[in-house]
């Protein structure tokens, strides 16, 4: 499908955590309550349902919990990969070493056949379902996608997935520009280009009708990051962006389309 473009409309801001799990969740929890003291700025959980295949959601009652208690303040919880972790067999390609083992090590879905990515994708689902937790928006860790995991979201009971520049209806794939900001925080000189970037990057972006910041664990554990997406956020809410889920999102936009 075709990319729509930017569209005319409310200008928002999408607060997306990434890597949520119960390990990661005291990263988080500092930066989530200052946000929250900011008013009403809903964001969009990315939910690992077996961490790095330690920490199985369903023996985390107590987090559990925490994520309820942000469904019912207006979060929004979208499943995020299955383990966040590549399990698959050695690299045997230059580019998949690279994007394996240098890009990344985390991209669970980047070489799983249709059947293993519909398996694993509809563990997740059913994980949610058995909560009781809504669910929308399906996004592979890295946002490494397969062919075959492609294939498998046409066939889900999925509204949404996404890249860091686009998002994807589902089961269509249509293409919708949606820029997204992320930083690389682990080393002071990467923190630094990330900035610079970022800020190049806001500046081209100013008349987006949305702008997506997409914040990972390690982000929160230094301050220049930390600050800098907290700082980020308030000035796009100053400059009039409204706070929106993904889920929220796009059923503006989908509203939009039906009344033009």
């Amino acid at each position: 499908m075709g990319d729509t473009g930017f569209a005319s409309g409310q200008r928002s801001v999408m607060l997306v955590l990434h890597d949520v799990a119960p390990q990661t969740w005291p990263d988080y929890q500092p930066f989530v309550e200052a946000v929250d003291a900011l008013g009403n700025v809903p964001m969009t959980l990315l939910v690992v349902p077996d961490f790095h295949h330690r920490n199985p959601l369903d023996k985390h009652p107590e987090f559990r919990q925490v994520l309820e208690r942000r469904i019912v303040a207006g979060d929004e919880l979208a499943l995020h990969g299955y383990y966040h972790a590549d399990d698959a067999p050695s690299p045997r390609t230059p580019r998949q070493w690279f994007m394996r083992r240098v890009y990344t090590w985390e991209g669970e879905f980047y070489t799983l056949a249709e059947q293993q990515a519909l398996e694993r994708i509809r563990r997740g689902i059913e994980l949610f379902h058995r909560h009781q937790w809504p669910l929308d928006g399906f996004v592979a860790p890295a946002w490494l996608m397969s062919e075959g995991t492609r294939q498998a979201l046409r066939q889900l009971p999925l509204s949404y997935t996404s890249d860091p520049q686009h998002f994807y209806r589902l089961p269509s794939f249509e293409k919708i520009q949606a820029p997204g900001l992320v930083w690389s925080a682990g080393s002071a000189w990467r923190r630094g280009v990330s900035k610079l970037i970022s800020e190049w990057q806001l500046h081209q972006w100013r008349q987006a009708p949305t702008v997506r910041l997409g914040l990972h664990p390690v982000d929160m554990r230094h301050a220049q990051s930390r600050n800098y997406w907290l700082a980020t956020l308030r000035r796009l809410l100053e400059e009039g962006r409204v706070a929106q889920t993904k889920r929220c999102w796009l059923a503006d936009r989908g509203a939009l389309a039906e009344a033009a």
